[in-house]
């Protein structure tokens, strides 16, 4: 039976200590059945594992022999937490940036089953500079920002084949230890190989925003529109694009022309918003970064979760899934259903914008023009 209830901790440890131990604790037995059961023991050894952290990705030697060291120093751990050639996994997701004159905002919708997600929102300082973010396999990320504001966020690419690579959200993680700005970040995407099809969107707070398809093995490619579902340019296609939808999630991005500021809307109603929960599909979080102040909005089930980088909280949220409605309502699911609606706003609504928006065949309810501000 899927797990429908998932508990999200927001923790802050600047150096891996005791609450990283205690998240190791809880959470290991349930990937150490994944690592052995998905053919994990039969990778690299530890010295092949280390080796390829210090080649590729140097400056996260000092954290990850501490983690291993935390973790209790056994291979099994070691091959697991450097992320070399590991045993495939796979995920949904919808990732956005948009930057204008005056604002930028990276938004993304995190797609899977509430049993398959870790549920924590971790605040570091583990290179000495701060780091804040969605974590996967216990120290990488799914998505984060660091204090530079540089944003970046994953998807999986739709295919299942491998290559010689890390885990992509070590990836991630080593971006926002050592990267500054989006160009940074490419050039670390070009030399740093992952082991699968992904994804990426990342935006700083310049401004800049991109867009990058990882090959399995390596390679990078820059695309032209900073938006991302679960399939990919090549011409290999893409794993159960009904199911993911996939394709319709990437045509609605693709048709977007909205501020910074609204994007996020977007990623709270369908096609990008999911609720087939029991079919271990269905929209975990929505987190909207501000690379300009540093700041999330993290959106559970309608409920949205405010944290900063600067002004980091600690605290814990308990979602269940199951309270939802039943599945394929998403689609039918309007801003206008929500009595929360401020129609006192309607005055400050863009009316021009939503004469364009209809003669173009792409109108929204009236709800979705409201000014968040």
């Amino acid at each position: 039976m899927t797990q429908m209830t998932l508990t999200f901790d927001a923790v802050s440890e600047a150096t891996p200590g005791p609450k990283w131990a205690a998240r190791w604790q809880r959470s290991w037995p349930a990937y150490e059945a994944w690592f052995t059961a998905r053919g994990g023991d039969h990778g690299p050894s530890r010295e092949d594992c280390r080796a390829a952290i210090e080649r590729h990705m140097p400056e996260l030697i000092p954290i990850y022999d501490r983690l291993v060291l935390i973790a209790g120093g056994s291979d099994r751990a070691a091959r697991f937490l450097s992320t070399w050639c590991p045993p495939t996994y796979l995920g949904g997701c919808s990732l956005a940036a948009i930057g204008d004159a005056s604002d930028v905002r990276l938004v993304r919708n995190y797609d899977l089953s509430p049993g398959l997600n870790e549920g924590l929102l971790l605040r570091t300082q583990w290179s000495g500079r701060a780091v804040m973010g969605m974590v996967e396999f216990l120290w990488g990320l799914s998505d984060g920002i660091n204090d530079a504001g540089l944003t970046v966020a994953l998807a999986y690419g739709g295919r299942s084949e491998t290559g010689p690579g890390f885990g992509v959200t070590t990836i991630l993680r080593y971006i926002l230890e050592t990267c500054d700005s989006v160009p940074d970040a490419l050039k670390v995407l070009h030399r740093v190989p992952s082991h699968m099809a992904y994804n990426l969107v990342l935006a700083d707070a310049s401004g800049r925003t991109a867009s990058v398809e990882l090959s399995p093995g390596g390679g990078a490619k820059v695309m032209p529109k900073a938006i991302a579902t679960n399939h990919q340019s090549a011409p290999s296609r893409a794993d159960r694009p009904g199911f993911t939808r996939s394709f319709e999630r990437r045509d609605h991005l693709d048709r977007l022309r909205v501020t910074p500021r609204r994007l996020n809307r977007e990623f709270l109603r369908a096609p990008l918003l999911q609720d087939r929960y029991a079919e271990g599909f269905g929209t975990l979080f929505t987190a909207e970064y501000s690379p300009m102040t540093r700041a999330l909005g993290l959106t559970l089930k309608g409920e949205r979760w405010e944290q900063n980088l600067d002004a980091f909280q600690e605290g814990q949220r308990i979602v269940d899934y199951a309270a939802t409605e039943t599945p394929g309502t998403a689609s039918r699911t309007t801003p206008d259903a929500h009595p929360s609606v401020d129609w006192t706003q309607a005055a400050r609504i863009d009316w021009t914008q939503v004469a364009q928006d209809y003669a173009a065949g792409r109108g929204k309810e009236i709800a979705a023009y409201l000014p968040e501000f």
